[in-house]
Formats: C-alpha cells, sequence, structure tokens
C-alpha cells in the first residue's frame, strides 16, 4: 500500500489547521534538523516517528516503503526548487501545503518588486551555469548550496561584475538577517540562505510592468541589420551570416559564451539579448568602446574584455560555446583549450583556411560542419525594379564535442 503524504512547508510563522491535523495523524514525521526542533510537540503524538533527511534518495526509499501517514516538513514552498519534483519522480503524489518561499520573502525584506528577476538554484548544481545567469541579467535571486556554490563565493563574482548584492540569511526565523555583501564580503554566511543580485545601470521600469515573469525569452527580433549597430568600415559580421552564427551558438540564460575578435560586438550583443552571459574579446579599443555602445543601445551587458588574443584569455571563465570571428589558428587553439566549450563556431573569408580549421577542430576532439553562405539582397533599379545584390561569401564552420 502507498503511503499518503503531505509535504508542509515551513516559513517561521506557526502552522495553520491543515498542517497541525497532517502532523497529528502522521505515523512519519520527516525534516531537516532545523524544521523538526522548530515544530511544537503538541501537534506531533509522543509515539509518532521522527527522522531526518541526511541524503534525500535514503529518505526518498524510506517513503517508498512505508504505509500510512507521512508528513514531510520543507522550506518554504516545496514546489518551488523543493522535494516535491524528487516524490513524483518517484511516483508518489503528495498533498502540498505551502508557505512562503524564501525566494520571495528576500524580496519582501529589501521591499522590491521582482516579477521581472530571474530565479536560479545552485543548490546540487554546477554553479556556473545559475552563476552565468545571474551575470546577464538585471534583477535575479539564486538559492546557494554549503559548500559547493557558497554565498560568499557566488557574490564576490556578482560584485566584480558591478552588481549590487544582498545576502538573505535563515529567512523566517529569529536569526534572520539581509546583508549588503560589499559591507561584508569576506564572512561566511548561514544557511540557508539567497543571494538577490541588481544591476544598478538597469533602472526600475515600473511605468512600463510587464506580462512574462523572469527572462522574458527571445528578443522579439534577432540577426539585425547592419545598420542597426555602430561598426567601423563595414567590418561587421552580416546579418545572414550571423543568424547561422546565433543559430549554431545556441545562446540562452546559464549559457557563457565567448566572442573572440569581437569587432564592434554584433554577435556577442544579439548573444547576449538571448540572456546569455557574453564575454567580448577586442584588440582594439575603439572598437571597445562600439561594442558598448552598442550594447548600451540593447540594455544589455557583456563583459568587454580589451586585448589580443590568446594572452587576453587569461582568467577567463570556461565558455560553453566560442565564436571565433577573427584571427589565425593559434588563436582559434588557444581559445578552445582555455574556454573548454561543447560548441565551437568559426567564420572565414579565405577558402583556404577552412580545411586547416577543420583539420585542427578535428584534432582537438570535435566534430566540425560548414557551409559557405553568399546571400544576394534585392536591391533598387530605376522604374522602381528590383535586382539581385550579391554579398561576399563567408564560410561558417561549427563543431560538436
Amino acid at each position: 500500500m502507498s503511503p499518503t503524504v503531505t509535504v508542509i512547508g515551513c516559513d517561521g510563522r506557526p502552522l495553520g489547521p491543515e498542517a497541525t491535523q497532517a502532523l497529528a495523524t502522521a505515523r512519519l514525521v520527516i525534516g531537516a534538523p532545523r524544521h523538526l526542533a522548530a515544530v511544537p510537540n503538541t501537534p506531533i503524538p509522543p509515539q509518532t516517528e521522527r527522522q531526518e533527511i541526511k541524503r534525500l534518495d535514503d529518505i526518498l526509499d524510506t517513503i517508498d516503503a512505508r504505509s500510512g501517514e507521512v508528513a514531510v516538513l520543507a522550506s518554504g514552498d516545496p514546489g518551488f526548487f523543493g522535494i516535491v519534483r524528487a516524490l513524483r519522480a518517484r511516483g508518489i503524489e503528495p498533498s502540498v501545503i505551502p508557505a512562503t518561499s524564501s525566494v520571495t520573502l528576500a524580496f519582501a525584506r529589501l521591499g522590491l518588486d521582482w516579477d521581472d528577476a530571474l530565479v536560479v538554484s545552485a543548490h546540487g548544481r554546477d554553479p556556473r551555469h545559475p552563476l552565468a545567469a545571474a551575470l546577464a541579467h538585471p534583477k535575479a535571486a539564486i538559492l546557494t548550496a554549503p559548500q559547493t556554490a557558497t554565498a560568499r563565493d557566488l557574490g564576490a563574482e556578482l560584485l566584480a561584475a558591478g552588481k549590487k548584492v544582498y545576502v538573505a540569511e535563515r529567512l523566517g526565523t529569529p536569526q534572520e538577517r539581509i546583508t549588503d555583501l560589499a559591507d561584508e564580503p569576506a564572512r561566511d554566511f548561514a544557511d540557508p540562505n539567497i543571494l538577490i543580485a541588481i544591476d544598478p545601470k538597469t533602472p526600475n521600469a515600473e511605468s512600463t510592468p510587464g506580462w512574462l515573469a523572469g527572462h522574458q525569452g527571445a528578443p522579439p527580433g534577432w540577426a539585425l541589420p547592419e545598420d542597426a549597430f555602430a561598426h567601423r568600415d563595414s567590418m561587421i559580421t552580416k546579418a545572414e551570416v550571423r543568424a547561422l552564427v546565433l543559430a549554431r551558438l545556441g545562446p540562452a540564460p546559464g549559457q557563457t559564451i565567448w566572442d573572440i575578435g569581437a569587432g564592434s560586438g554584433s554577435v556577442a550583443v544579439e548573444c547576449a539579448r538571448f540572456g546569455a552571459h557574453v564575454i567580448a574579446v577586442e584588440a582594439d579599443q575603439a572598437q571597445c568602446d562600439r561594442i558598448r555602445q552598442n550594447a548600451a543601445r540593447y540594455g544589455v551587458h557583456p563583459h568587454i574584455r580589451h586585448g589580443r588574443a590568446p594572452e587576453a584569455l587569461d582568467g577567463l571563465p570556461p565558455a560553453d560555446a566560442v565564436f571565433v570571428g577573427g584571427g589565425d589558428r593559434a588563436v582559434l587553439a588557444a581559445a578552445i583549450k582555455a574556454a573548454n566549450p561543447g560548441r565551437v563556431v568559426v567564420t572565414l573569408a579565405a577558402v583556404q583556411r577552412v580545411g586547416e580549421t577543420s583539420d585542427l577542430l578535428t584534432d582537438l576532439g570535435y566534430h566540425p560542419e560548414g557551409v559557405q553562405l553568399q546571400a544576394s539582397r534585392l536591391a533598387p533599379l530605376p522604374g522602381g525594379q528590383l535586382r539581385l545584390a550579391a554579398q561576399n561569401p563567408v564560410f561558417v564552420l561549427w563543431a560538436l564535442r
């Protein structure tokens, strides 16, 4: 007989009658030590077994093997990055009594609206992707994790990127505390905690409320025309080529993308508009200024590294994808070795470089493919007629590891 499982959210406030009744009838009550200690003995009969959560899989096995009523105590809203998903993956369909989530409490304590915030979890996950998403988004909450994704470590990266960062510790308890991380960057923070990161350069557009929570999805248009960017002497990846480059790079929230030889930054800016964290590497200071100008026009904030590759790549975080629109064989090899990306995209003008680049990608453990793109655009003729104006051909190579 399958157990009847009720998951009860805890946020520091007294339990309601529904939760009290579930605890009174449970044969087994499961929870973290802090949750078990916080629940008064009154609703739980003395004979009721209590069990601490130490390893989630062990607890799920215990619930699977039981019959009768089981109550599970969990933080905040257990359907939001919580245990409800794990229970349902085991075929258990629980009743859920939610409390206020820690994200809701954190933004409330700061007096901030948060329908435009991106909420990411670094708990039990590779923290690189939540960090990349928070770096790229103007308002984000990060659910942290002990040891692997601490508030201090993640917060240091966000502070270095110019974010305003708050740490919310033990929300809903007497030990609750909200800290501006800039005031105490070296402190170890009590678990559980979450980070709130805000870009001070992005104004709060209260007069234009949105309709979609979090990241707004794909931009309304991409592969923008060349005149949508400031550029020098047509030194810009053409729109038709850029469309394929974007498709092969796959920019999205949580992705880190390097743009090597970024030029005016058209690829970098477009990737950032999809929510990716973009690092644009460019040797020409005037082009770096153009990248900033183009990024500001579209309200995105790629990280710009002024310098010549491969030296300029030192110290950059690993990337999910790398685009190389300029540079020689040594630059491409150095970028791949430094970034360790899953995807690589290269554009080339010279046919002689196609074979050697494909061979290099193969030697580095990738499976290259490619096309030659030559677009012909409609152009006016006298008398209202149209002609086809051919653009220069470009080779686009992409490779997966």
